[in-house]
Parts: C-alpha cells; structure tokens; sequence
C-alpha cells in the first residue's frame, strides 16, 4: 500500500500529473445530481406528501456559510411549519452572531415562498425570533391558492461560482434590474473603479487574517467532505467538487489528502494565494446592505439577496460571496471608518459575467434528514 509521499514521487516521475481543468477519467467527485433529494431514515413525517416535500426540497437548495444548511423544519400540521435555526449547524468562529446564519434562513424561506406559490401554495411568513440565536426563527402557514410561473429550475440552477469571471462590467440595466430584487439595497463598484480596489484589497487582507486563526481554520475543517465516503455521508459541507478542484487535483484530494491537512501552513499559504488570484477576477463588486440588525431585519435581506441571485444566474453572472470582511474586526472597521456606523452591509460579492455557467454540484442533505414533528 502507497502512503501519500511515495504515491506523489511515483506519480511526478510518470509525468502522469495535470492541471486542474484536465480531462481525467474516473476523476469527477460526488455532486448533488448522484444523491437523491429523499432519504427516509427515521421513517417519513405523515403529514407530509410529494407536493409539500418537493417545496421543502427546493427550500433546501439555499446558500449557506460552509454549505452547513443550518435549519430545520418543525412540523406543527400539515399546513403550519416552524423553521428553526438548527445550533448543532452553527458557525460560532466566524459568526459568533448567527448574523450569517440568519441570511442563510431567509433565503431558504424564500425558495420555500417561490416554490409553494409554484406548486399552488400561498405562504404566510411570521418572524418569531426575537434574539439571534432563539431556535424558532419563522412561523409559515400555507394556504391553497392558484400556482404561479415561477420556474422552479431557476431555483435548481443556483450555484457559488469562483473561477473564470470574465474582466468585463455587469450592464447598467441588469445592475438596475438586481438592484430591484434587493429592495434597491444592492450597490455595484465596478472593476477599476477605487471602491472596487478597496473592496479587493480589504477581500485578501481580511482572508489573511482569518486563515491565521486557528478556531476559524478548525471550524473550517469540520465541514470539509474530501472522499466520496463523507460526501455520501453528511450530504452537507464543502466537497472537492464544490471547492471547485477537479481533475486529477480532485481525485487526488479525495484520496490522499484528510481534512486535517488545511490546517497546515501550506495549505494556508495556497487558499491565500488563491483568494488573492480570485480577487483580481470579475466585473467588480456587489454590496447589499439591510435597513437594521434585528432578526426581522437579516431574514428581509436573505430573501431578498436569494431574489437576486436567483435572477443573475440567467444573465449568466457568477456570484462569489467573500465573507471574511465581515467576519474580522478589521474589515468591520474599515466599513465604519469609511460610511459610518449607520450602514449595515450584510453580503460582499464579487461577480462577473462567465463564459459558461456550470452546473451545482454542492452536496444537499435529503429533505427527510432536516423535517420533523
């Protein structure tokens, strides 16, 4: 049996080692299309049919931090459902707050709100939390009402994209259109622009800090899903596919490299020196702020945020959510210095047009895995 080092040596003298874009046979890793969307394990919520848990399913395909799904549904009747913040999913290293956690709920209650209205449901949506980490976090009740248009392949479509946005601005119009999806709370700096280079710069500095951490770096760490094993197993985290390392680099990582090893220096070193390459790519920058800080306030602008990047992914515009600036006091403290403590920015994307939008392949847990009663 190889270890690790001699299976490299063997592996470099063959001149068998390619890019990562590569073709390489057997090298793609597990995505969401090779798992399927329902898994009962402890047996299914009886209140439950095809209908309601297909809108959950949908529900469930909305961003979050280290793709750690953190919600949960309680079932109350048929027709009344609890979304809960689930604290076994929290990220307390970089969101101490749950302010990450709380966007990440609003926008999975906005696919739930799309995909009932698609599937003939109306919703109505109550924010019960009156703290940011109470566990009850939104009260739905559903009513029959008459199916929109929504095209729930919009919803399906949505990914994080990181690598190949294009140095070309997003177009005025489609910046306006986004903009309204975000209750005019979304403000674009373009490439060249000395905002954008701000934005660029405080992007890495505050990623140089954070990968000095070693509590943000553990944390990290628990949610990677490196081999097929725990991909398959935790249907959640961040998967080599998801990372976006394909070809043989995939491969290998899924079969040589343990979790653990990110928290080497070198690896550091790489996602630094990734994030600064990253950096310089795309058409500039998206902020999105909110009108407060209270719960009300982050689940609006989860919703809202959800809106619009449901709508960017038919402009064929990539968004790269890059969340250390509001992680790190530094970053935090540069916003204030700059626009005052009366501003409350909520997400900083980098974005840019791609050649060709790829498919999602971020792991999702079965719908049966997060709904109880």
């Amino acid at each position: 049996m190889l270890n690790r080092r001699e299976f490299v040596k063997r592996t470099l003298s063959a001149g068998l080692v390619m890019g990562a874009g590569s073709m390489c046979y057997g090298c793609s890793g597990l995505t969401r299309r090779d798992m399927s969307a329902f898994q009962e394990t402890n047996g299914p919520v009886p209140v439950l049919d095809s209908t309601t848990k297909t809108i959950l399913y949908h529900a469930g395909l909305a961003p979050s931090g280290h793709n750690s799904q953190p919600w949960r549904v309680r079932v109350e009747r048929a027709d009344l459902w609890i979304v809960e913040a689930d604290a076994e999913r929290r990220l307390p290293a970089v969101d101490p707050e749950n302010r990450e956690c709380l966007l990440s709920l609003g926008a999975f209650v906005e696919n739930l709100s799309l995909a009932a209205g698609a599937m003939g449901w109306e919703t109505d949506m109550q924010v019960m939390a009156r703290a940011r980490h109470d566990r009850d976090v939104v009260r739905v009740t559903l009513r029959k009402g008459r199916p929109t248009r929504y095209p729930l392949g919009r919803i399906k479509a949505r990914r994080t994209v990181k690598n190949g946005l294009l140095p070309r601005e997003i177009a005025v119009s489609q910046v306006k259109t986004l903009s309204q999806r975000t209750g005019g709370r979304l403000f674009y700096f373009p490439r060249g622009s000395k905002h954008a280079a701000c934005i660029r710069d405080a992007a890495v500095e505050t990623y140089r800090i954070q990968a000095r951490r070693d509590d943000a770096q553990e944390e990290l760490v628990r949610w990677l899903r490196l081999s097929d094993r725990d991909a398959r197993r935790y249907r959640d985290g961040l998967s080599a596919e998801g990372m976006e390392i394909r070809g043989f680099k995939g491969w290998f990582v899924r079969h040589f490299v343990k979790p653990e090893d990110f928290l080497k220096d070198a690896y550091r070193k790489q996602g630094l020196d990734m994030t600064a390459k990253l950096a310089q790519q795309g058409g500039g920058w998206f902020v999105i702020t909110s009108p407060g800080h209270t719960v009300p306030d982050l689940i609006e602008t989860g919703r809202r945020f959800e809106r619009m990047a449901l709508l960017a992914r038919e402009y064929g515009i990539a968004i790269h959510p890059m969340t250390q600036i509001l992680e790190e006091e530094s970053g935090l403290a540069q916003i204030v210095q700059h626009h005052g403590s009366d501003l409350f920015p909520q997400f900083v994307l980098r974005v840019g047009y791609l050649e060709k939008y790829p498919e999602p392949v971020s792991l999702r847990r079965p719908v049966d895995w997060f709904v109880y009663r």
